[in-house]
């Protein structure tokens, strides 16, 4: 029987010197024949394993290659080195699994992000990937804990389904019916009385309009899962497959709405400054490597760390569309044309441009649009008095523009029906919904977040490709 092993987290801040342990993981490094790097994938840091000269095998020791498996047992003792507080003084050493020098990827040396995106198997593996992902797992728990704590039911949407609720037509098309020989009716059209469900179906792009289901029975509910947008965008912000949080609570307005979401905001980014340091603190000093390659004035004003803080320390600034449209349009960004998209009129929809100009230009703090046009927003949202806004908001934070974007939903069965008639969503297909309205109607409100969008902000990273593990994005589909 093998020793059992001590994790590597648990021995860097064990004090029994002298105490046997063993300890298992990936070699990082090997130096001079005497000191190996080890990792086991339990803490950003590793653990020095330091050898007796000539204790090991000439065969051995050839085979401490960067990538190999071992399983080490040793004494525990104070380092004497730079940058670590304990060593471990190999007894004995045993090799689990080799790893060929010649053909293994990850050499170590400094890897770019667009050679470890093809190697993303083995991406995990390097000290910047281990940070995102353990923030990123960190981030997911403290979600739930946020809404658990608050009394929310996590429901599960489905990720099959027979509506768009965005009503935007960029779906992945779900089938089981054979491409060469599609059935059609006397029409011409693709016959789904044969396919699978016997309707045309999709992968979801948002489990909203079922959570609202849910939220009329629980009265606070939330989803977290997988989305799907069929959008052939192959940009750094924008993925084909991607998670989603989103709480939907009945007997909430937009005030009520708004409240949660920052709330929630504050909440799980505290959670994760709390309990990653090391990794918050690493990332922050690779960011600043990063900065130190481009021209000063495109530099980012805040380290990471104390960007973070900065949401952390500021109530958000809450403010209409039609105030924030002339403040763009008066602003000597607007009027020197330094906007890419120039603030002529309102009803324009804003770019992540403007949103960053609000956010760290002219307010220095997180900012709450709401009340848009109902134009450039969804059917579901609730109509304003006005008749031209609806009750729509989005959150805008430094350096990513918006993170969240929520409403106060429609509840009046005559109004819905009216908008979705205006933007051509058949009420047949959506019949289960509008018995909400019909049966108990109440106010209520919900907001998605984007969770790579809310990992990028939180680690830094620049493209959503290094926050999911394995991205989905136009003609990439590995694994």
């Amino acid at each position: 029987m093998s020793e059992k092993r001590t994790k590597i987290e648990e021995l860097l801040k064990s004090t029994e010197f002298g105490k046997t342990v063993t300890v298992k993981g990936w070699v990082r490094t090997f130096r001079n024949n005497q000191f190996i790097a080890i990792n086991d994938g339990s803490c950003l840091n590793g653990i020095q394993a330091v050898v007796e000269l000539n204790s090991l095998d000439e065969g051995i020791l050839k085979r401490l290659n960067t990538g190999a498996s071992v399983s080490i047992t040793g004494e525990l003792a104070a380092s004497l080195g730079k940058g670590q507080k304990v060593e471990v003084k190999v007894k004995t050493l045993e090799i689990l699994g080799d790893c060929d020098a010649e053909k293994y990827p990850l050499q170590p040396k400094k890897h770019s992000l667009e050679f470890l995106r093809e190697k993303a198997h083995l991406r995990f593996r390097t000290t910047t990937f281990s940070a995102v992902f353990k923030v990123r797992h960190v981030l997911a728990f403290a979600i739930h804990q946020f809404f658990n704590d608050r009394g929310f039911v996590y429901m599960h949407t489905p990720i099959i389904t027979a509506s768009d609720a965005e009503g935007a037509g960029e779906m992945f098309k779900v089938t089981t019916l054979p491409f060469d020989k599609t059935p059609r009716d006397e029409q011409g059209a693709v016959d789904f009385k044969e396919d699978f469900f016997g309707k045309a179906t999709n992968l979801t792009v948002s489990g909203q309009l079922e959570a609202e289901l849910g939220a009329m029975a629980f009265g606070s509910v939330y989803t977290f899962g997988p989305t799907f947008r069929a959008e052939n965008s192959n940009t750094a912000r924008h993925a084909a497959e991607f998670w989603m949080i989103e709480p939907e609570v009945a007997f909430n307005d937009l005030d009520d709405n708004m409240q949660l979401a920052e709330d929630m905001l504050k909440y799980v980014i505290r959670y994760a400054t709390e309990r990653c340091p090391d990794e918050l603190e690493f990332l922050k000093n690779r960011l600043l490597e990063e900065e130190k390659q481009k021209p000063q004035d495109e530099r980012a004003e805040l380290d990471l760390l104390a960007k973070l803080q900065f949401c952390l320390d500021n109530d958000f600034q809450r403010l209409t569309y039609t105030e924030a449209i002339d403040i763009l349009r008066n602003s000597n960004h607007n009027k020197k044309k330094k906007f890419k998209y120039i603030i002529d009129s309102w009803g324009a929809d804003l770019q992540s441009e403007h949103e960053r100009y609000l956010v760290e230009k002219h307010f220095k703090k997180p900012v709450i649009l709401t009340d848009y046009p109902k134009e450039i927003k969804a059917f579901y949202m609730r109509e304003n008095e006005d008749g031209k806004t609806v009750r729509a908001m989005d959150i805008l934070f430094p350096g990513i523009g918006e993170i969240i974007g929520g409403s106060q939903r429609e509840e009046r069965l005559g109004h819905l029906e009216k908008r979705m008639q205006e933007m051509h969503i058949p009420a047949e297909d959506l019949c289960w919904y509008l018995d909400t309205r019909r049966f108990g109607t109440v106010p209520h409100a919900g907001f998605g977040l984007g969770f790579e969008r809310l990992i990028m902000f939180v680690t830094g990273m620049g493209n959503i490709r290094d926050v999911i593990p394995f991205p989905r994005t136009p003609k990439n589909a590995e694994f």
